[in-house]
Formats: C-alpha cells, structure tokens, sequence
C-alpha cells in the first residue's frame, strides 16, 4: 500500500524543495475543461487553434496552477496545509505532449504563525520557465501519514463524435435518393430533411400531405424543393415506397412515423416485396461509451427465433455493412451464456457450427469465434481470466446474439444504462432500410442514413 505522508513547519527549512512531472494529454485538458467549464476554443477547438497565436491546442493556465497545488498539498508541506495565496505569472504556452516539470521552494518561514512563503517554478522539457510565482500557506505542526487514495479511472466520451466521423465519411458521396414512409410527426421530418441537407439523401416524402405539411409547420422546417407523395394513411405510405423500390425510383427507405410492421409487412411480401435470396435482418450500429470503437448488434429487431441459415445470413450481412463503414476484417462474436459449447445450450452449438461455416468459406470477409460470453466478447481482461486465446475475444465489431429477445435487451440495456448512441439499419434486402424507433433522435437518424449511404456506394464499388 502507498502512503502520503506531510513535513510538519518543524521539519521543513528554506530551501527545502518538491516536484513532480506530468505530460500533457489531451485528456487532461478535457477533464479540465468539463471540470471547470471552460471551453475556450483555444483549448478544445482544433481548428480554431491552429489560427491562433500559437497555433494548437494549449492546456488551460490554471492547469498547471492545479499541478502546484497538487506538490503543495501532497508533498510540501502535504497534508494538513492550509492555502492562503498564490501569484502566477503565466510565461509560455503548454502545448498537446510537453513535459512539464512543476518545483516549489521554501523562500521564508514564520515561527509565530507557522508561515510559509515557496517559490513556484513550472518549467517545459526545453527548461523553459512556463509559470512563476510564489504561494503562501500555513504549514502542519502535526504528522499526517495516511494512505494513498486511489482515483477512479475516468473515461471521457463525447457523444455523437463516432457518428459524425461517420457522416464525415460520406462528404464525397452523391446523396441516396430516399423514399421517408410517413414523416408525419417533427423529429421523423427533421430527421430526414436534416439528412437531405448534410447530403446524406435526397428525401422523397410519402404520406398524407396535409400531415406533412402541419410537421413541418411544427418543426419550423421549409418543404420547399422537396418532392411529396400524397396517399392517405401510413400502410399506403409503406406499399407506395416499396413499389418505388421494386421499380428502381429510390435507393433506400426511411422510417418514419409508424410502427416496424407496418414497414416491413409490404418489404416482405412474397409476390409484390423487396425479398432477395439472402434472409432480411437488422443491424444495431452503437456508439457506446468506454468502448474504443463501433459496436454492431444483430439481429434486435426482424428474426425472432432465428434457425442456423438464417444466421448466416444475419452475420453475413452484418460483415458486409461493417465492411461498408471501413472496417476491414470485421470481428464478428457469436454470443451465447457460455463461451464452451454445451448441448443444452442450441446457441452454442450454432456458435460452433457457424465458426466451422466461416472456415468453410461459406461465410466471408470476416473473422469469426464462438460461443463466447458478452465479457468475453468486449472484455480483453475477461477473456485473458477465462483463458481464452482469440483474435476476436475482447475486441469484437459485431456482436451476433442468439434471438430477438437477448439482442433487444442487450441494445437497450447498452443504450437506456451505458448512454451508448444507437442507429439502426435492415440489409438483405433489395434496398437497405434505415429502421430508428420512434424515440431516436436526429443524430440516430443521420447515422442511418449515412450508413445507408456508405452500404449503397459500397455495393456498388463491389459489384464493379
């Protein structure tokens, strides 16, 4: 166990000295920033930065004021001193990897009331003076000796910054053109007009006009240049939007203000659909917190029991939009109780033979493992504890789960008690479907439609 430990004003004799080194992180000035709230560009904003006077990213100058608090209530005089005063001079600039080395001095002490002055130098790798002052404090004239406290990990997760690399990604894409089935209350429209105007899609309202045109009001969104399709109610919204597909008019659906079924009734339908050979399913795409990358989910939403063939083509399905996305070798878990098979457990003798599939060939572009457990699949650490040696363990892209049920608790567990940012999207059929609940908000729509998107001009790269 550490200890910290204090020099009592008997103990300390000018002259006396401490210090302690840090690098600047980026994390530092993040944590700074929201601690203290301030997100003046020069510190936060990249671009901004660089037309600075310094030209990147500097920490706050009260960060380095922090670190001599740190030496003075951690190592001179330590534990039990009380601050009084402090002046800085700020002298240069600390800049993203600078090493800075912060030393207080004893310059004076007062025997009647236990004052001291230190002298405060922080320097840069180069020797360079950054800050300079001097503090004042009342020292201990009593020993302190307790044990270290140990901080919590902290991890610091904007929200929406993996979707907006994402939405990065499609600048020099040519917009989808997008049948929006029943945009009809102020989020779906937002939603798609939004979309329309980053260049994600070039949106073709279908539904009641007179709806449509009252969201719009409501939204405080113009409908000028955007084509609309009149019909009635939302089922004749969802058939007209799947007649458009099947004739070629449009690239992709978006939902809109209706329910799933609605939707996907008319998509499947035998005769008049948008079936191919490959079985239709939904891919979760999550921005989760504290994990270093997208996570994938399937199927939560289309497949409630799925048999073997059909999550083959579930997992196939999800390699190929991952792949679309820029992932390369897509790690894809299949995800059971357990992570050895164990006959009384189906899902995990599907995980094997699933496996035994991807090294047949018979499902590609990816790497597959399985049965693993959820810690195994995202948790190096539980995965190490288990013994278990795998490419894919604790790194996983794609999580594969057992059934509708596991996969729609597991992605709303993820997004309601982890904080995690979720857009959905449907594959396999003759056109991608961007299926968000009703509850998602713009950014879930915009990640759709950007993986839409990605997943068409893909395709179309591949087919060529």
């Amino acid at each position: 166990m550490q200890y910290i430990e204090n020099r009592t004003f008997d103990e300390i004799q000018v002259g006396d000295s401490a210090e302690l080194t840090r690098k600047l992180k980026a994390e530092d000035i993040e944590l700074f920033a929201v601690m203290s709230g301030d997100v003046n560009p020069a510190h936060v904003d990249e671009d901004y930065a660089r037309s600075d006077m310094f030209h990147e990213i500097i920490a706050h100058g009260m960060w380095g004021g922090a670190l001599i608090s740190a030496v003075l209530g951690t190592e001179l005089p330590g534990p039990g001193t009380i601050y009084l005063n402090q002046n800085l001079s700020f002298r240069r600039p600390v800049g993203l990897g600078d090493t800075v080395t912060i030393r207080v001095t004893v310059a004076s002490k007062d025997p009647e009331t236990h004052r001291m002055i230190l002298d405060c130098l922080c320097s840069n790798q180069d020797g360079e003076a950054v800050i300079t002052g001097q503090a004042e404090v009342i020292a201990p004239t009593e020993k302190v000796r307790r044990p270290r406290v140990v901080l919590p990990e902290v991890h610091l997760h904007e929200s929406g910054a993996r979707y907006r690399e994402l939405i990065a990604a499609t600048h020099e894409l040519a917009p989808v053109r997008t049948a929006v089935v029943h945009p009809c209350d102020d989020i779906s429209l937002t939603g798609a007009l939004e979309a329309g105007s980053q260049g994600l899609i070039v949106p073709v309202l279908i539904g009641p006009r007179a709806k449509i045109e009252a969201a719009a009001r409501d939204a405080q969104r113009s409908l000028e240049g955007i084509e609309i399709i009149d019909v009635p109610h939302s089922h004749a919204a969802a058939e007209h939007a799947v007649e458009m597909a099947r004739r070629g008019e449009v690239d992709c659906l978006m939902k809109g203000k209706l329910h799933t079924d609605e939707l996907i009734t008319p998509v499947v339908d035998r005769v008049h659909g948008l079936r191919t050979e490959r079985r239709m399913s939904h891919v979760f795409a999550l921005d989760v917190p504290h994990y270093p990358k997208p996570l994938f989910i399937t199927d939560a939403a289309i497949n409630i029991s799925p048999d073997l063939d059909t999550k083959r083509d579930i997992v196939q399905n999800a390699i190929e939009l991952a792949q679309a996305l820029g992932v390369e070798r897509p790690k894809v878990a299949i995800l059971s109780a357990v992570e050895t098979v164990y006959p009384k457990i189906p899902s995990t003798l599907d995980a094997a033979a699933l496996c035994k599939m991807w090294d047949r060939g018979q499902i590609t572009g990816g790497v597959l493992d399985g049965p693993l457990a959820f810690d195994n699949a995202v948790s190096k650490s539980a995965a190490e504890a288990k013994g278990i040696v795998s490419e894919v363990a604790g790194d996983a892209d794609i999580l594969v789960v057992p059934d509708l049920e596991a996969g729609n608790m597991l992605a709303k567990q993820l997004i309601h008690l982890a904080g995690a940012e979720s857009a959905g999207i449907v594959l396999g059929a003759r056109v991608p479907i961007m299926l968000t609940s009703r509850a998602d908000g713009v950014m879930s729509r915009l990640a759709s439609a950007a993986m839409a998107q990605l997943f068409i001009h893909h395709s179309r790269d591949v087919a060529t």
